[in-house]
């Protein structure tokens, strides 16, 4: 390690110029990697919902589709609409009433059944059903949203799953560049404060902003990352790494006193960083790296792309940062100044002479209220409840409800052979079935609704393929609620019943796939999280019981922190209950890390339990205070300022669950240290010495009695 931290200082020059060329590449791969925005697209690719997707866009090249909402527009009016919509580049086809019927019809003469699937309640509006040759996430269908919504004009709403993440891309892409800009802002205004220097909390965060920038550069590999990853990526990989900046340049100034010449500190400083931080680095990627076990596959991506993160961050940590430094050394001094901003230790650390045991027993009293709220969060998983209602997708799944009954449209995938009575009779049941606004097929409209003349050839082909046949059912429930699951339910057996291998697809049963398969991830992921870091913290404390002390103290902080939400009425969407607690583990143990490391050093040296839990505090708690702090400034900025709920949400838990953490590592964990010392000492290795020594206390105090 040694000769690895002089080779560091021999060619810091190197070093520096090599990192700046290595962002050229990283800046070209970040902008040609694909960002996906559909989070529906991360279903496992073997579920019927998904299968079917697939097979839509074979048999019959439709992929997304969209209900557009006209308000207004008269019958003439509707069929030129209908037909620049059409011209769309990427519109695969267009059902209206038009299409239909050619417009020779009138409304008002129209079966009710038919009418009712175009017009408004009141008649007033009408709605055509877009279908598009590529998927809800691709920039074809994107386009050609933005250009429909330049042809309709603003009293027409285009309503669907590839409108929602058509308008999320915009405003992630408007949103992510400031709020990142805010949290480099109080991320450097925090360290300036916490720093001794007003120059080093620049280094570091240049430092940090490279290796993020190859993060996001080494992207490319994949060939995409999803929206989410790539908003969240620069502010946990600010917020996690700072810790081994901070760490890099503490050691640096210790070791200046030590040694005159500052190259060889730097060596020293290097080796130290090196065997301290590899070992906290570690169960922050595996904290990452369990969210890869998700059967949802965003968490493959975001746990991939944070870990890699965290890599990228040490290794910049122990090469760029200390080039930075040894070369701007001489500004470093001038720009030093006395006021930091720190914790009372030493008060803390006298607080467990005689305070801990309450302190144990009032805060481990927590759990009931803390597991209580935890299993009561309510979480939605409809998307586009995390975005603001003013967008226009928002806009148009309300006019969709309001003036038509209607939440989601889905489809089934039938048979092509299967008989037009049979499909008549299905559709039949599935309308009995509670909340369905209509059941549809060409072979119900067909004859009785509309005249078989006006069926093309260009509308037949929209509802049947030589394998399939297309049916559309509309739904009154909204995606995602219990209401529209038991009615998915419902109408699968129906479909089943009468065709085995006919598939029932659209938002709300792949919604609804989400909702089960993210159930189970949540379980594992935590299981899987836990394991790990419990395992890694074994490894390299060498004890039993350090690593059921340390994850039974963060796990209070993510159990108070997710029951927090609960307590103050707030709606969480899925992926924060799912990850966040993941996250929150792997990056704030560190702080419990460090001080339990100090305790141990301290009483394999010699010292009493109590002396060595107020030495471990003394020394530790303003290392803990400013890496919390340093993650909270991270994440506030955009919780506070992005109105993506999804975005917001997971940065003010994450924020907010950095602090919960500080607060726990500093006030139960040394006292939960003191209580336990008689078991630590002989459950850890290198610590019978301890034992030995008290064995031997006892017998002095025994002769000095009898004496």
């Amino acid at each position: 390690m040694l000769r690895f931290g002089k080779g560091v200082v021999k060619f810091r020059g190197f070093i520096l110029i090599l990192s700046v060329l290595l962002l050229i590449p990283s800046v070209i791969g970040f902008f040609n990697t694909r960002i996906n925005y559909d989070i529906l697209y991360y279903l496992p690719d073997d579920i019927e919902t998904m299968k079917g997707q697939d097979i839509l866009l074979e048999d019959f090249g439709k992929g997304a589709y969209g209900i557009f909402v006209c308000d207004g527009l008269s019958t003439a009016d509707q069929i030129k609409m209908e037909e620049k919509i059409s011209k769309v580049d990427h519109v695969s086809s267009v059902i209206c009433y038009s299409s239909l019927t050619g417009g020779e019809i009138p409304a008002e003469m129209l079966p009710d059944t038919v009418r009712n699937i175009f017009y408004s309640k009141d008649g007033t509006g009408c709605l055509m059903f877009i279908f598009f040759d590529s998927t809800s996430s691709s920039e074809e269908t994107m386009k050609a949203i933005k250009d429909i919504r330049s042809v309709a004009g603003k009293q027409c709403l285009l309503s669907s799953m590839a409108a929602v993440v058509t308008d999320t891309k915009d405003l992630v892409q408007e949103q992510t560049p400031i709020y990142t800009v805010i949290a480099v802002v109080l991320a450097l205004i925090v360290l300036m404060l916490t720093m001794d220097s007003y120059l080093v909390p620049v280094l570091f965060l240049v430092d940090i902003g490279m290796t993020i920038v190859y993060n996001l550069g080494s992207n490319f590999i994949a060939g995409e990352m999803s929206f989410i990853t790539m908003a969240l990526v620069a502010i946990l990989q600010l917020g996690v790494t700072m810790d081994y900046s901070i760490f890099l340049y503490h050691s640096y100034v210790e070791q200046k006193e030590l040694y005159e010449d500052k190259k060889e500190a730097m060596a020293h400083a290097i080796e130290r960083t090196l065997t301290s931080v590899t070992g906290s680095s570690l169960t922050t990627i595996a904290g990452f790296l369990a969210m890869c076990f998700m059967t949802f596959t965003l968490g493959l991506d975001m746990g991939i792309v944070m870990a890699k993160g965290v890599i990228f961050g040490v290794i910049g940590c122990v090469t760029i940062l200390p080039s930075m430094i040894l070369v701007c050394d001489k500004a470093i001094e001038k720009t030093r100044h006395r006021f930091t901003l720190k914790l009372p230790s030493r008060g803390l650390a006298r607080f467990f002479d005689k305070g801990y045991i309450p302190a144990a027993i009032i805060l481990m009293l927590l759990w009931i209220p803390a597991i209580f709220g935890y299993k009561n969060i309510n979480v939605y998983y409809k998307l586009d409840n995390s975005l603001p209602e003013t967008l226009s997708c928002v806009q148009a799944n309300k006019a969709l409800e309001q003036g038509y009954d209607m939440n989601s449209v889905c489809m089934i995938l039938a048979d092509a052979g299967q008989s037009s009575k049979d499909t008549k009779k299905m559709l039949d049941d599935i309308k009995k079935v509670d909340g369905v606004e209509f059941a549809v097929g060409l072979d119900s409209l067909q004859g009785s609704l509309v005249p078989n003349e006006f069926i093309t050839s260009d509308l037949a082909g929209d509802f049947k393929s030589d394998r399939y046949k297309l049916l559309l059912i509309s739904s009154r429930y909204q995606v995602a609620t219990d209401e529209v699951n038991a009615q998915c339910e419902e109408i699968n057996k129906i479909v089943k019943s009468y065709d085995k291998n006919a598939m029932f697809i659209g938002e709300a049963p792949a919604t609804k796939d989400l909702i089960n398969i993210t159930d189970r991830d949540f379980k594992v992921v935590s299981a899987v999280s836990i394991g790990a870091i419990f395992i890694l913290i074994l490894i390299v404390l060498k004890s039993v019981t350090i690593p059921v002390i340390l994850v039974t103290v963060v796990e209070l902080a993510i159990y108070l922190n997710m029951s927090i939400s609960y307590y103050t009425g707030t709606t969480l969407p899925f992926i924060a209950s799912i990850c966040v607690g993941t996250i929150q583990l792997g990056a704030t143990i560190d702080y419990a890390i460090l001080l339990t490391n100090r305790y141990k050093t301290e009483r394999i040296g010699g010292a009493e339990r109590k002396a060595a839990v107020k030495t471990a505090v003394e020394t530790s708690v303003n290392s803990v205070f400013s890496s919390a702090l340093g993650f909270f400034a991270a994440t506030i900025g955009c919780a506070i300022y992005s109105n993506i709920d999804l975005i917001a949400s997971i940065c003010l838990l994450l924020a907010r669950g950095a602090l919960l953490s500080m607060v726990l590592v500093i006030l139960l964990l040394p006292a939960l240290l003191l209580i336990f010392d008689p078991v630590i000492i002989r459950t850890t290795a290198g610590m019978k010495c301890c034992v030995d020594r008290q064995k031997q206390k006892k017998n002095e105090g025994k002769i000095a009695h009898q004496i």
